[in-house]
């Protein structure tokens, strides 16, 4: 993961913070959390600003990498620890990870792309099948 790339999770997680959840540029309109896992190998925290959808008690979750070869770390992450903290709006909670069967993650994926164009364009430029992951309320 390059430098750019941490800065600008931090700039994302800085807007997100100032602005109650919300977030302009590519992420305008767009629900948005943030993530928190404990590294699989440092166990140390880590912080991702994710699109999700939300579904009820439940928000999903994509490991899209923006169409990206391999997995982002915070998939591998939460498989390793599926406790996660996750931050929304204004308020903190705690849920557990779950990965979607293919099934589901099929029929999410599909809705999720069909409410945010990129997420069928990421599906177009990767090999690998985009895990999706169902937190729910812990």
């Amino acid at each position: 993961m390059s430098m750019d790339f941490k800065e600008w999770n931090k700039q994302v997680i800085k807007e997100f913070r100032e602005n109650d959840g919300k977030c302009g540029g590519p992420f305008e309109g767009a629900p948005m959390i943030l993530l928190h896992t404990v590294g699989a190998k440092s166990g140390e925290e880590r912080i991702n600003p994710l699109m999700t959808l939300p579904k009820g008690d439940d928000i999903v979750i994509f490991a899209s990498m923006a169409g990206a070869p391999r997995h982002p770390d915070w998939y591998h992450n939460l498989v390793a620890n599926p406790e996660v903290t996750v931050e929304v709006g204004t308020e903190t909670k705690k849920m557990r990870a779950r990965v979607a069967d293919r099934a589901d993650r099929d029929r999410l994926y599909a809705e999720q792309a069909a409410a945010w164009p990129q997420f069928a364009e990421y599906e177009e430029k990767t090999d690998r099948v985009i895990p999706v992951v169902i937190l729910s309320p812990a």
